[in-house]
């Protein structure tokens, strides 16, 4: 598990990137949000520390499993109807 913190997060069109303690740039996705369903809310501010998991995605390496670190919380999230 990586840590790092919250650079930006766009909620409307569900992605962000994270700033690794090494201080590189982390693309996430919404869908990659530990804890994450379909229909949820989620909302991070910039600067939250987070922990995540580094892969190597479609466009390069990017975050999953992302979640708030104070208490290994999850992203503020709620279900919306």
């Amino acid at each position: 598990m990586q840590t790092g913190n919250i650079k930006f997060y766009n909620a409307p069109k569900g992605f962000g990137f994270i700033t690794t303690s090494e201080g590189r740039d982390l693309f996430f996705h919404v869908t990659k949000i530990a804890g994450y369903q379909p229909g949820m809310q989620v909302s991070f501010n910039d600067g939250d520390a987070v922990t995540f998991e580094e892969v190597e995605g479609k466009k390069g390496p990017e975050a999953i499993d992302v979640a708030k670190a104070s208490g290994g919380a999850h992203a503020d999230m709620e279900m919306v109807d």
